[in-house]
């Protein structure tokens, strides 16, 4: 089979073979049987992490005593907000960003 190329020329396809050995000092030897089993290690960091899922499932994440309290103080006109807290709290933020 030919190719012909972009350019007009053809190519002959090459064909490659193997050679064959044959080496009479190749020996087939039988390799004996292992018993393999499978084993699974799990780390520590794994297993915290494993514990931690579990943990975040059972209990609830929002504390809803604390929901509430804002929700009725914000209702009441109660609610105080600490300017300078805000802002310690997103300067101390902003440095620990890299």
């Amino acid at each position: 089979m030919t190719i012909e190329s972009i350019a007009g020329r053809t190519q002959t396809q090459l064909t490659l073979r193997a050679p064959i050995k044959t080496d009479a000092s190749i020996r087939i030897t039988s390799i004996p049987s292992v018993e393999k089993s499978d084993s699974v290690a799990i780390t520590t960091v794994a297993q915290g992490i494993k514990h931690a899922v579990a943990a975040s499932s059972t209990g609830s994440i929002v504390d809803v005593n604390k929901v509430s309290a804002i929700k009725n103080a914000l209702a009441n006109g109660s609610y105080q907000i600490n300017a300078e807290s805000i802002a310690k709290k997103m300067i101390h933020y902003e440095s620990i960003m890299p």
